[in-house]
């Protein structure tokens, strides 16, 4: 789930493989203005797909015109970014 507040967008539940498709139209519909920031500390379960995600809706934002950023990135997915080198193209605050 998607809650927005404000300028802020809480993503909330498990972001894996079985479910992506359905956060990834709830995030692009949600991305409608700059200077969002994404906060994922209520992200409970997530894999490799959730990293493909984060990139998919930067580059949504981007084509947009927008700016986003990222914070709260649970461990597990900053340790995936990191083995796969993508760490520094996520915007993290």
């Amino acid at each position: 789930m998607i809650e927005r507040d404000g300028n802020r967008l809480v993503v909330r539940g498990a972001v894996t493989l079985a479910d992506v498709s359905q956060w990834r139209e709830s995030g692009l519909a949600a991305i409608d203005r700059d200077g969002l920031t994404i906060d994922l500390a209520g992200v409970s379960e997530a894999d490799s797909s959730a990293l493909s995600l984060l990139l998919e809706w930067q580059r949504a934002a981007k084509a947009r015109g927008f700016g986003i950023r990222y914070r709260g990135l649970p461990d597990n997915l900053r340790s995936l970014a990191q083995v796969y080198g993508i760490l520094e193209l996520l915007a993290l605050e």
